[in-house]
C-alpha cells in the first residue's frame, strides 16, 4: 500500500510515453512537466488513481481536429478563384483567400454568372417601364373627337389610321405614342415645332384647323327645326293631358271596370283565325301597314314595288313604282291616306293611294331600314345603315334633324302616341328614347344581347316593347327606366312588335320561326299563336279597332287574321 501511494504517477506516464512514440521526446517531456505540478494540488489523494487515466483524454482530443479544421475550406478554394481570374488586381495567395469570406464571394459570383437572374431582372425592369408608361399615358390629355385624333397623329408623323382600326383603338394608339415621346422628352419639342410651322404658314389656316378641332356638345340647328320642336311640344302637351284625363276618369269612375275590358279584348284576340290569304308579289314581302280607317292595306317587297290593297278582301287598288332598289318598309299616315316607303336606294318617298308620287326624301348615306310617321302626320322618321336616324318635314321635304347616337346601324323607329318621344333601336343591341322637344337622349335601354329589330310604344304612355335577334321581347317601363318583363317569345329572331293601337290591351310579335303570337298587355302571357306562313314573317300591323291583324312573309303571301265572334265590342279612340 505504501508503494502504491508513493509512486502513483509512473504507471500512467509510461503508457502515455509509449503511445506517443511518434512524437518527439522534447514534446513528451514538456507535457509531463506541465501535468505533474497541476494534478497534486487540485485532486485529493483518494481520487488520484483515476485522474491520470482521465487527464490525458482532454489533452489528446484537441490535437485531433487540428489537421481536420482546414479541410472544409480547401476544396472550396479553387471555386471562387475561377471567376476572379478575369478581374484585374486579384491575387492568388492563400492569405487573400482566407481574408475574404467564401459565402460572400459565392453570392456575388452567383448573381453575376446566372443568366436566369439577369433575365428575371430584365423582365422586372420591362414591366416597371410598361407600368410607368401606362401611368404617364393615362395622365396625358388625348382628344376624344376622331378628327382631332387623326390630326394629332398626322402632326406626329404617324399614319392617321391602320387597317381595321376603330376610333377607340386609334385613340389608344395616339395615347401610347404620346406617352412614349413624353418619356423620351420629345413630345413638347415636336408639338412646338409643328405649331410654329402652322403659325408661320397662314393665320387663316390656323383658325380653320382650330375650328375643325373643336367638338361642341350641342350642334346648331336650323330655324325649321326650332319651329318643328315648338309645334311638337304644343301637340304633345294636349295629347298627354287628354291621355292622363282618360286614365284618371277610368280609375275614379266606379262604373267602369278596366279588368272586364281587358278580358273582353283578350278573348276577342284569342278567337283570331285566318280570314284571308293572298300572294302579294313575285319576291318576298318586307313590310305592311293599315290606313287610319283600316280600309286600305299597303305592302312592299324586294322587287322595289309597293302595292295598295282594299281590305279585307285584299283586292289590289294601285301599284307604286319609283324606287331603284328593294323596298324595306311602308307605312300609312295617321291623319290621311298618304303613305311613305323606304328603300335600299337611300331614299324615302311619299305617295298617294292612287300611286301618285308626292315627294322624295334624300340625304341618307346608306340603305334605309324602317320608316314611321309622327302622330301629327307632319313629320317622318327614317332609320338607316349609316348609323343615323333623321326627321323630315312632310310638307316641304326638308331634313329637320340628323341624329347620331348608335355605334352601329339603326334599324327600328317608333313614335310615342303623345308625339313627344321617339324610340330608335339598332344592330348595337341598344334601344334609345329621344325627346323631340329638346333633342336629348333621355333613356338608353340595355338588355338585349343581340341586335334589336323592332319596337313599339303602348297607348298607356309608359310601356315600350322591343324585339330582337336574341328571340326575346322585352317590356320596358319608362317611369322606372328598367325592363319589367322578358318574354321568351319565339324560337327565332323577333322581326316586328306592335301594341294594340287603342288601349294596348294586347301585344303582337312576328318572328322568323314562321309564326306571329299574341300576348296579354296586362301580364304578358301568351294568348294566341298565328300559324300559317311557310317562311319568315317579316312584318305585321293591326287595324285601329284591333279586330284584324295583317302579316307578310318571305313566302310572298299576305294573311289577314280576324276574330270569329259575332259581337264586336267597340273601343273609344282618343284623338
Amino acid at each position: 500500500m505504501t508503494a502504491e501511494k508513493e509512486n502513483p504517477l509512473p504507471p500512467s506516464t509510461l503508457p502515455v510515453a509509449e503511445s506517443s512514440a511518434a512524437v518527439s521526446e522534447d514534446q513528451t517531456m514538456v507535457d509531463a512537466i506541465l501535468v505533474q505540478p497541476v494534478v497534486p494540488p487540485l485532486v485529493s489523494p483518494a481520487t488520484t488513481p483515476f485522474v491520470p487515466l482521465m487527464a490525458p483524454l482532454p489533452t489528446l482530443a484537441p490535437p485531433i481536429p487540428r489537421p481536420l479544421a482546414p479541410l472544409p475550406p480547401r476544396p472550396a478554394l479553387p471555386k471562387p478563384q475561377a471567376p476572379q481570374d478575369d478581374q484585374p488586381g486579384t491575387s492568388d495567395s492563400d492569405s487573400d483567400q482566407d481574408d475574404s469570406s467564401p459565402a460572400g464571394n459565392g453570392s456575388t459570383v452567383g448573381y453575376e454568372a446566372s443568366e436566369e437572374s439577369l433575365i428575371i431582372q430584365e423582365r422586372q425592369q420591362k414591366a416597371i417601364q410598361e407600368l410607368m408608361m401606362k401611368r404617364r399615358a393615362n395622365a396625358l390629355a388625348v382628344p376624344t373627337n376622331d378628327m382631332a385624333v387623326r390630326t394629332r397623329l398626322r402632326r406626329l408623323g404617324e399614319p392617321i389610321t391602320l387597317f381595321g382600326e376603330r376610333e377607340m383603338e386609334r385613340r389608344d394608339r395616339l395615347r401610347m405614342l404620346m406617352a412614349k415621346l413624353d418619356s423620351e422628352g420629345q413630345l413638347e419639342r415636336l408639338m412646338k415645332a409643328h405649331e410654329e410651322e402652322e403659325a408661320a404658314s397662314t393665320s387663316t389656316g390656323q383658325d380653320a384647323v382650330e375650328e375643325m378641332l373643336e367638338y361642341p356638345f350641342y350642334t346648331e340647328g336650323s330655324w325649321e327645326l326650332h319651329e318643328a320642336r315648338v309645334s311638337i311640344a304644343k301637340y304633345s302637351i294636349v295629347r298627354a293631358a287628354r291621355r292622363l284625363q282618360s286614365a284618371r276618369r277610368k280609375r275614379e269612375t266606379p262604373g267602369e271596370d278596366e279588368d272586364s275590358e281587358i278580358n273582353s279584348s283578350l278573348k276577342q284576340a284569342g278567337n283570331l283565325a285566318l280570314d284571308c290569304s293572298e300572294f302579294g308579289d313575285d319576291r318576298p314581302l318586307s313590310g305592311c301597314s293599315f290606313s287610319k280607317d283600316g280600309e286600305f292595306l299597303a305592302t312592299c317587297s324586294l322587287t322595289g314595288v309597293a302595292k295598295v290593297w282594299k281590305a279585307p278582301q285584299i283586292s289590289r287598288v294601285s301599284t307604286l313604282k319609283g324606287h331603284k332598289e328593294r323596298l324595306t318598309d311602308v307605312t300609312f299616315s295617321p291623319v290621311n291616306n298618304c303613305l311613305a316607303t323606304a328603300s335600299a336606294d337611300r331614299t324615302a318617298k311619299l305617295w298617294d293611294t292612287d300611286g301618285t308620287l308626292l315627294r322624295t326624301f334624300e340625304g341618307h348615306l346608306d340603305r334605309l331600314a324602317r320608316i314611321g310617321f309622327h302622330p301629327s302626320g307632319k313629320y317622318i322618321g327614317t332609320t338607316s345603315f349609316d348609323k343615323t336616324w333623321r326627321l323630315w318635314d312632310v310638307d316641304t321635304g326638308v331634313e329637320l334633324l340628323l341624329q347620331e347616337g348608335h355605334s352601329r346601324s339603326v334599324y327600328g323607329i317608333a313614335f310615342h302616341h303623345d308625339g313627344s318621344l321617339v324610340g330608335s333601336c339598332g344592330l348595337d343591341s341598344l334601344a334609345r328614347v329621344w325627346d323631340l322637344r329638346t333633342g336629348r337622349s333621355v333613356l338608353a335601354l340595355e338588355g338585349h344581347v343581340k341586335p334589336v329589330l323592332g319596337m313599339s310604344f303602348s297607348p298607356n304612355g309608359y310601356h315600350l316593347a322591343t324585339g330582337g335577334e336574341d328571340n326575346t321581347c322585352r317590356i320596358w317601363d319608362l317611369r322606372k327606366k328598367r325592363s319589367l318583363y322578358v318574354i321568351p317569345a319565339h324560337s327565332n329572331l323577333v322581326s316586328h312588335v306592335k301594341f294594340e293601337p287603342q288601349e294596348g290591351y294586347f301585344l303582337v310579335t312576328a318572328s322568323y320561326d314562321t309564326t306571329a303570337k299574341v300576348w296579354s298587355g296586362k301580364d304578358f302571357k301568351p294568348v294566341k299563336t298565328l300559324s300559317g306562313h311557310e317562311s319568315k314573317v317579316t312584318s305585321l300591323d293591326i287595324t285601329p279597332d284591333g279586330e284584324c291583324i295583317a302579316t307578310v312573309s318571305h313566302d310572298r303571301t299576305i294573311k289577314l287574321w280576324s276574330s270569329r265572334s259575332s259581337e264586336k265590342e267597340g273601343m273609344d279612340v282618343d284623338d
